[in-house]
């Protein structure tokens, strides 16, 4: 009696939630698209000016993957934060909160000519931004309606997606023509500017209401998350994928600046469009998971993972930039399914969920990103991508596991 009382409850509130077509739906897909273009534009404004930043300040190329590292270290370390907190506090204004704070942050950085307090501000940055990340899927998850919410879900990742290409993109090719400093405050103003749009337009929930829980509360059903095969299962997966991802966007310049592809550096910026098929990848795998099964759709884009760094083993350029299209769009298709999987493993406490699954998200981004820096320093590019596909290998064979009840 009490669960058919519950359902008919969990149907009554889920017709309330922002539908398909709606306007209040389409202000939400589109501010969190906006959103998702500031917080991945501003994270990674460094990552396509690395090669600038070695030179400059005469460091090793792992050394200046600090820049990208220290800002997803601080994006972890600040999600660490706002899983105790976020259910505190109402989510738009922990959103704003974030993306004005982040954008001080990046303005503030074409003044500073020292790297280690480059690294410093960064770090800042990343644990600002990380609000915006900790709450996003959580609020969607309430909001939208459950037939619309992997589209809700992929709309936010493809700004992800886009604002890391355009950012990358246009980082490139502004340090080129000018220099990084220009870059990074153009990425600043970009953020500013979207900031007050989301302020504006981006509505406030209507379906959840702040509550303070003890930390020690909060701690053990933290504890009862971890120790969720499934969930750890997923986590897992998000800490090795975006590593490797993160690996090959920050270092592949290095590659084809050198012999034998010697490529100018408006073709290197060039190769972040590449994103633009993740931005498919988001997008397709967001509505497939509307209508066919989540777990499917991941083991099949985690194969396609690992199909995609096999062919990146070529020193053929054509072969290996096939690779890197392939790779991308099975790591855009995983992220998406895999944040949706998150909401659905869990009933309450989705802000803290999510925030564990972008904490291991960002850990691997900033622990692989750097460490594989090592292979690059000594030119050994078959034992790097060896590295990376052993991780695909490994992430597919968990999700076998963690989904095998799904």
């Amino acid at each position: 009696m009490a669960e058919n009382m519950t359902g008919q409850t969990e149907s009554i509130t889920q017709l309330g939630k922002a539908q398909k077509g709606s306007p209040r739906y389409k202000r939400i897909k589109w501010t969190i698209f906006l959103a998702g273009i500031s917080v991945f534009a501003q994270l990674y404004d460094f990552q396509a000016l690395l090669g600038a930043v070695s030179e400059e300040f005469s460091i090793t190329p792992s050394q200046s993957s600090y820049l990208v590292s220290s800002s997803t270290f601080g994006m972890a370390f600040g999600l660490l934060i706002f899983a105790f907190i976020a259910d505190n506090f109402n989510r738009k204004n922990i959103m704003v909160f974030s993306l004005l704070s982040a954008t001080i942050m990046t303005l503030m950085t074409p003044l500073i000519m020292n790297f280690e307090m480059l690294v410093v501000l960064n770090f800042l940055k990343g644990v600002f931004v990380s609000g915006v990340s900790a709450v996003t899927l959580a609020y969607l998850s309430e909001e939208v309606d459950k037939s619309s919410l992997g589209i809700a879900i992929s709309f936010y990742l493809a700004g992800n997606t886009f604002g890391g290409m355009f950012g990358r993109v246009m980082t490139a090719l502004l340090e080129g023509w000018f220099n990084w400093q220009i870059a990074v405050l153009f990425i600043g103003v970009l953020g500013l500017v979207s900031a007050f749009v989301f302020i504006r337009l981006f509505p406030h929930s209507q379906f959840f209401k702040p509550e303070r829980i003890p930390v020690k509360t909060k701690l053990s059903r933290m504890g009862k998350m971890l120790s969720n095969l499934n969930l750890l299962g997923v986590y897992i997966i998000a800490f090795c994928i975006m590593g490797s991802f993160v690996s090959v966007y920050n270092y592949l310049g290095f590659q084809l600046k050198a012999p034998p592809y010697n490529l100018p550096h408006y073709l290197i910026a060039a190769i972040f469009l590449m994103y633009a098929f993740g931005i498919v990848g988001n997008i397709v795998a967001g509505s497939l998971s509307d209508k066919y099964s989540s777990k499917i759709i991941i083991r099949l884009a985690l194969l396609t993972f690992v199909l995609g760094l096999a062919l990146m083993f070529s020193s053929n350029l054509i072969l290996l930039l096939v690779g890197l299209i392939i790779f991308t769009i099975a790591f855009f298709s995983a992220h998406t399914v895999a944040g949706r999987l998150v909401t659905e493993l869990t009933v309450t406490e989705k802000s803290m969920a999510t925030s564990l699954y972008w904490l291991f998200y960002y850990v691997g981004s900033s622990l692989i990103g750097t460490s594989t820096g090592v292979f690059v320093n000594n030119n050994e590019w078959t034992s790097f991508f060896g590295v990376l596909l052993g991780l695909g290998i490994l992430s597919f064979f968990i999700c076998l596991y963690s989904t095998r009840k799904l």
